[in-house]
Parts: structure tokens; C-alpha cells; sequence
């Protein structure tokens, strides 16, 4: 049987409008949304610390970005809302 080219039965798809990112913790109902300026400037106070654990030395910048940017991602995920916490 051959296809129809413009089928009239089957009305178009739409589609569903995006949602905005929340963090949800699954232990009740705690909502955190982190705007990204703020997510920066947690990242950029904990690759801050990262580099002064070395000693400042040069070379390690991106390293230091990155990883702070994994822990702050998982402090997010977590629910975590107190800013990193200085070791060393």
C-alpha cells in the first residue's frame, strides 16, 4: 500500500518547552538553583585554594580550574550549599 506524502490523520508533534536546571536533593524537598556567576566565582575560590595547597607554581592553571570545577559540580549535586571548605 502505498504512503500518503501529507498524511491529514496524524496532526504534528509538538514539542515541550525546556525547563529551567534545578538541583533537587531526593531527601525532601529542598530546590537549589545557582546562577551562573556564582558557580564561577565557587570554582574560581577553589581552584584559588588548590593553587596556594602547591605553592602557586606555575603551570597547573587549567588543572586547578578543572578540578575545582568537578568538586563544585558535585558539592552542587549533593546539595551541598556552604562554599568549599579550605584544606591543607
Amino acid at each position: 500500500m502505498p504512503r500518503e506524502k501529507n498524511p491529514t490523520t496524524t496532526p504534528a508533534r509538538k514539542r515541550a518547552p525546556r525547563k529551567t536546571l534545578s538541583i533537587t536533593k531526593s531527601e525532601g524537598a529542598f530546590t537549589q538553583f545557582v546562577g551562573p556567576e556564582h558557580r564561577a566565582a565557587l570554582i574560581a575560590e577553589a581552584a584559588y585554594f588548590r593553587a596556594e595547597k602547591r605553592g602557586f607554581s606555575p603551570g597547573h592553571e587549567a588543572e586547578d580550574w578543572l578540578a575545582a570545577e568537578a568538586e563544585v559540580d558535585a558539592r552542587l549535586l549533593q546539595g551541598a550549599s556552604a562554599p568549599p571548605v579550605r584544606r591543607g
